[in-house]
C-alpha cells in the first residue's frame, strides 16, 4: 500500500520533468516565449493609460536590491533576470527574464513583461521549478496579487485579466506575466496586472 502511495506520488512529482525531458523541446519551447516578446517588442501599440511613473513606493533599505518576483497564490519567489533579446535564453534558464525594450515598476512608459518557462528544465529540482518557473501561472485569478521589489521598493500589482493566444492583448497593463500553454502550442497563457498605489 505504502509502496504504490509513494511510487504514485514520486510519478506526478517528476511527471512534468519526465514529460518535458521526453518532449526534448526546449529549444521550440524557447524559441516560442521569444517570438512572443519579439512581437511584442515590434508592436506599435501605445501604452494608453497616462503615465503615472512619478508616483514611487517607499525606499527600504531592508529589502533586497536585486529585481524580485513573488507571488504568493502560486509559490514564485525568485530574482528577475536581466538579458537582451540576443541572449534571452541564458535568463530563461534561470527562471524569470524581463523582456528588455519595456518598462520598469519606475519607469512605466511602456508595461513590464515577464516570461518564464511553465515546465522549465530536466535539471531543475520541483521546489526550484515551482519557486523560479511560470508551472502554475494559469492559477492566479483576478484579483491576486504579486510583489516586485526593485531598486529596494516594492510594488505591489494585481491580476485583472487573462488571455491565451499568440500575442499580447493589452498593453495598457502595468505588467504583463506569461508563459506557453503547453509543449507543443504556441499558444501563451497571460496575465495582466495593474500596479497598486499602496
Amino acid at each position: 500500500m505504502f509502496f504504490i502511495l509513494g511510487v504514485t506520488f514520486l510519478f506526478f512529482s517528476f511527471a512534468p520533468s519526465i514529460w518535458y525531458g521526453l518532449a526534448a523541446r526546449v529549444d521550440e519551447y524557447s524559441t516560442a516565449i521569444f517570438e512572443t516578446a519579439k512581437n511584442a517588442d515590434e508592436s506599435e501599440t501605445p501604452h494608453e493609460q497616462e503615465i503615472v511613473s512619478e508616483w514611487q513606493p517607499v525606499f527600504d533599505s531592508k529589502l533586497p536590491r536585486e529585481t524580485r518576483i513573488k507571488i504568493s497564490e502560486i509559490g514564485v519567489d525568485t530574482t528577475i533576470n536581466e538579458a537582451t533579446l540576443e541572449n534571452y535564453e541564458n535568463a530563461l534558464k534561470k527562471g524569470v527574464w524581463r523582456v528588455s525594450d519595456f518598462g520598469t515598476p519606475a519607469d512605466r512608459e511602456k508595461p513590464m513583461i515577464l516570461a518564464a518557462h511553465r515546465f522549465g528544465y530536466l535539471k531543475w529540482s520541483n521546489l526550484y521549478r515551482r519557486k523560479n518557473s511560470f508551472y502554475n501561472l494559469p492559477k492566479l485569478e483576478n484579483g491576486d496579487l504579486i510583489e516586485i521589489t526593485y531598486k529596494q521598493r516594492k510594488y505591489i500589482y494585481e491580476i485583472y485579466r487573462e488571455s491565451r493566444g499568440e500575442e499580447i492583448a493589452d498593453y495598457s497593463a502595468d505588467l504583463i506575466l506569461y508563459t506557453c500553454e503547453s509543449l507543443n502550442s504556441k499558444v501563451r497563457i497571460f496575465k495582466y496586472a495593474k500596479l497598486l498605489k499602496v
